[in-house]
């Protein structure tokens, strides 16, 4: 019996390690299993390079047709799991056929990584990036080794940032004004805006403003979409009277956002919204949905804001 079950044992230890892993940012990363890891954060442009080393369990040669590795961007959508569609693919060759008697250590470098797309996990889609090691072996079947990492991209605070004023209303029963201070905000941003009642003839209980995430995956009449409200904020608990104003404040660095994201890779797309909800005394609702942009600001830009 355990002749079978050192038999499934893999020939060899592979490791990667990279090149500035120990001053490199590490975040933290969810992985299918439900576990959380810490993964070297990258971002596009960068050179990513480092060492694999092949080490055979003690007393074992290992055979192989070749060694290489891959960098690997891919998008996985849950209702196709385990079918990964590939937008960046590269690979270096690392060793020719031959044969490995002790540890035996790699190096390797992708220079300046296009990387167009972040890093996302998703209710129905994820994108990730790997490093996949392969040792080629023929009727042994190949040695493959998995090696995740976090590419996050940043932008430039935007040359334009209008405010959002609105009016939204019910005939002859309410009429309010909204206003925010910006259509765009960084992930790390405060939402500043006021609301203004203009007409008030119906009674309202409590009003609320939520951030709505919506994830829209595939095309056509494939289309799925998921909307999750990630943070719900009470302005106001009680009747409101003509004329009064509501401030807003909305803090969103306890939220766990991303970007928005449009069209990624023609597979799916991010978008966030402002929902203001009004409950009035017969637990009617009344509410107004207002797109915003979400962007992820540089970390030296945030702090000199």
């Amino acid at each position: 019996m355990n002749y079978i079950i050192g038999a499934f044992k893999p020939a060899c230890n592979i490791s990667v390690t990279f090149s500035d892993g120990k001053s490199r940012k590490q975040v933290a990363l969810k992985k299918e299993n439900g576990q959380t890891v810490m993964v070297p954060l990258f971002q596009s442009q960068e050179t990513i390079s480092g060492k694999i080393s092949v080490e055979p369990v003690s007393g074992k040669k290992v055979e192989h047709n070749g060694i290489k590795v891959e960098l690997l961007g891919q998008i996985e959508m849950y209702f196709d799991r385990g079918n990964f569609y590939d937008f960046t693919s590269l690979v270096r060759e690392l060793d020719v056929p031959g044969e490995i008697y002790e540890r035996k250590t790699f190096p390797f470098e992708f220079s300046t990584v296009e990387m167009p797309y972040e890093t996302y996990n998703g209710v129905n889609v994820r994108l990730r990036y790997v490093l996949k090691v392969t040792i080629s072996r023929g009727y042994a079947g190949s040695i493959v080794q998995y090696q995740d990492f976090v590419v996050r991209n940043y932008s430039p605070p935007p040359s334009i940032n209008n405010s959002i004023k609105m009016e939204v209303g019910i005939e002859d029963c309410l009429h309010i004004e909204f206003e925010y201070n910006k259509s765009k905000y960084h992930l790390k941003d405060v939402i500043i805006g006021k609301i203004y009642f203009l007409l008030v003839r119906i009674k309202i209980k409590n009003m609320d403003l939520e951030i709505r995430r919506r994830e829209s995956t595939g095309s056509g009449s494939n289309t799925h979409v998921e909307t999750e409200t990630l943070a719900k904020f009470e302005l106001m608990d009680g009747a409101p009277v003509r004329g009064e104003s509501i401030p807003i404040r909305l803090f969103l660095s306890p939220y766990e956002l991303t970007p928005t994201y449009r069209n990624i890779n023609n597979k799916f797309s991010v978008k966030y919204y402002l929902n203001l909800v009004l409950v009035d005394e017969e637990d009617r609702r009344y509410f107004k949905q207002q797109e915003i942009t979400m962007y992820r600001l540089g970390e030296t830009s945030e702090a000199t804001l």
